[in-house]
């Protein structure tokens, strides 16, 4: 009798930032800014055979009340500098960066992308994303001149054009020629022509065919709009959904999608991201993750982040008193402008009614009900437990795998390489070596573009 093969597991690490996930108290928390934190962290993935590392992007010093918001990391090296060095210090784990297709243009994110692909012989991957608000927008001529609902028609134009760029070389490799120089037959390559709404460009891209043809593309989005740009032309998505039955609800929405397109279930890979408290037994783990929220939210975090409900000044209450009894201000000027926290409260004070009757039912305070109501450990428990969860919500198709986010940076994956990836290896869902040298190969995608054009040089 035959028996359904194992799903094989992908797994990647988050390099925590431009949020507070990071515990900062404890003594092992380490920079966000020096290359040592993102060596570590690199090579910690890599040991552990992991497909990829992810650097989210922060285009702007987020704010609250009009000054910075220094419970955040406040900064963030450039994405492209620090993966095109971490190349150089990696050799097959894959190099993920957050790049803003609302605020740059084709030619030069793709030239930026086919460089990091070559320098790292086929490990780059993009997580394209857009931005909406004017905020924003103030750090480039672009601010406040798009509005919200045409960031993924830009979005879908500008990945089609950066494609039209990576395909313009048509397989075309340089050869050298008996004598000093370098030359090309074919007088095609590079060359580009783009007529849009959003880009009206042409010339000749400058940086050949690197080794994936296209660095592998993510999509972070949530939305129906999101879904579908992600069905049509994402080989990943950066998920939310975690749990077996919002994680196989979204699965299954996102790739009945893929048809429309001509693609199928494995062209698009889906990896939510997912946090995780390790101990020796489950309840020291459960013990541990309660202590670990609690640091993660401090009273003033509490405080802040329940401004951005009430929209208003919350700094005179006390964390560990009840809530306000002043309902939110409702308006369009907010007090943390550009937070995503803030948007998803769209009615703010039907959630601060939801939230009061939660507070008195279980007699919670500010910081109590932040807790409770903000995001909380995917994975907790001992190695085993934990290996356990992740495979069965992979074979369950809840996911494909997991983008893995550590409290401790840079040593918070340290842990889970050393405990938790050798218990899948011996079930047999996760390699023990890489058995390709790109990241199109760890996540098993295919080359996309055009075909090799045959006899394209003279020498």
């Amino acid at each position: 009798m035959s028996t359904k093969p194992l799903k094989q597991i992908h797994l990647a690490a988050h390099f925590p930032g431009v949020n507070n996930t990071t515990v900062w108290s404890d003594p092992a928390a380490g920079s966000h800014i020096d290359f040592d934190s993102f060596v570590h962290f690199a090579r910690t993935a890599e040991r552990a055979k992991f497909d990829f590392l992810f650097l989210a992007e922060g285009l702007r010093l987020r704010e609250q009340g009009g000054k910075i918001y220094d419970l955040d990391v406040v900064g963030r090296p450039d994405t492209f500098t620090v993966l095109a060095a971490l190349a150089a210090v990696t050799e097959r784990l894959g190099l993920t960066g957050t790049i803003n297709s609302t605020f740059n243009e084709p030619y030069e994110v793709a030239r930026q992308f086919a460089s990091l692909d070559h320098l790292s012989e086929g490990r780059a991957a993009w997580n394209v994303v857009t931005s909406w608000d004017a905020f924003t927008g103030e750090n480039f001529r672009r601010g406040g001149f798009l509005p919200r609902e045409d960031r993924y028609t830009r979005a879908q134009e500008f990945l089609a054009t950066a494609n039209e760029l990576f395909d313009s070389w048509d397989g075309t490799e340089i050869v050298a020629d008996p004598g000093p120089g370098r030359f090309l037959r074919d007088a095609r390559a590079g060359a580009f022509t783009h007529r849009g709404r959003h880009f009206d460009i042409e010339g000749r891209f400058n940086v050949p065919r690197s080794p994936q043809g296209r660095p592998v593309v993510f999509q972070a989005g949530d939305s129906d709009e999101g879904r579908e740009f992600a069905a049509s032309s994402a080989d990943a998505i950066f998920g939310r959904h975690g749990t077996l039955k919002e994680g196989r609800a979204f699965y299954g929405d996102v790739k009945r999608r893929l048809a429309a397109y001509g693609r199928t279930h494995d062209q698009l890979k889906i990896l939510p991201a997912a946090t995780f408290v390790l101990g020796d037994t489950d309840a020291e783990a459960h013990e541990t993750a309660h202590e670990v929220r609690r640091l993660q939210v401090s009273g003033a975090t509490a405080i802040k982040y329940l401004e951005h409900v009430w929209n208003r000044d919350l700094s005179g209450y006390d964390p560990d008193g009840p809530l306000p009894d002043i309902d939110p201000e409702v308006g369009e000027n907010t007090i943390a402008p550009g937070r995503a926290s803030v948007r998803q409260f769209h009615d703010p004070r039907e959630t601060a009614r939801q939230w009061r009757e939660l507070a008195e039912a279980k007699n919670l305070s500010i910081r109590e009900l932040v807790i409770a109501t903000t995001a909380r450990q995917t994975f907790i428990g001992s190695a085993a437990t934990v290996a356990e969860s992740i495979n069965e919500l992979v074979q369950a198709n809840a996911a494909d795998g997991f983008i893995l986010v550590p409290h401790i940076t840079p040593g918070g994956l340290d842990v889970f390489a050393d405990t938790v990836v050798p218990l899948l290896q011996e079930r047999g869902v996760f390699r023990a070596e890489y058995e390709g040298t790109t990241l199109r190969d760890h996540l098993g995608l295919a080359v996309p573009g055009a075909e090799p054009a045959g006899e394209g040089v003279v020498s």
